[in-house]
């Protein structure tokens, strides 16, 4: 991937984590939303959304695709402060990054985000955002959290 290219992914990661918190919904509801054709637009338009906020952006885009309110609030009962959605967005733009074949960073993003990982990682309760991308790629590919 070039450059641009990983900033365009990490905007689009960073994006679906501020929807989802925006509208709390699970991360999957986000990307089943959007569906390919739409992440791959969002990755298109990133280099302009970059200048505009999340808000503006993220308003447009609940609306175009009819994003509804959920019940996934994992963020209000949390004790102690949680991480920035661009950190998490960045974490998961790593995993893509890892986890993907070359061209083929769009249906990795969707299968991560799909995942139960994502979920998991969404828990801020537990922590498991902290843990090293590596051991959070190898609880992916084998489809549980590994000890």
């Amino acid at each position: 991937m070039t450059d641009k290219e990983k900033d365009d992914l990490f905007y689009v990661c960073s994006l679906i984590e501020y929807i989802a918190r925006k509208t709390k919904n699970r991360r999957r509801v986000i990307v089943e939303a959007l569906g390919t054709k739409g992440i791959e637009k969002q990755l298109y338009d990133a280099e302009v959304n970059h200048c505009l906020s999340f808000d503006q952006v993220s308003d447009e885009i609940i609306k175009t695709y009819k994003i509804s309110e959920g019940d996934f609030d994992t963020i209000t009962n949390c004790k102690y402060s949680i991480p920035d959605f661009m950190d998490i967005g960045k974490l998961y733009c790593i995993m893509i990054e890892d986890c993907a074949k070359k061209g083929e960073e769009v249906n990795e993003l969707i299968k991560i985000f799909c995942s139960f990982i994502s979920d998991e990682i969404s828990d801020f309760k537990t922590g498991l955002y902290y843990e090293n991308p590596s051991y959070l790629e190898c609880s992916y590919k084998v489809g549980y959290l590994m000890k």
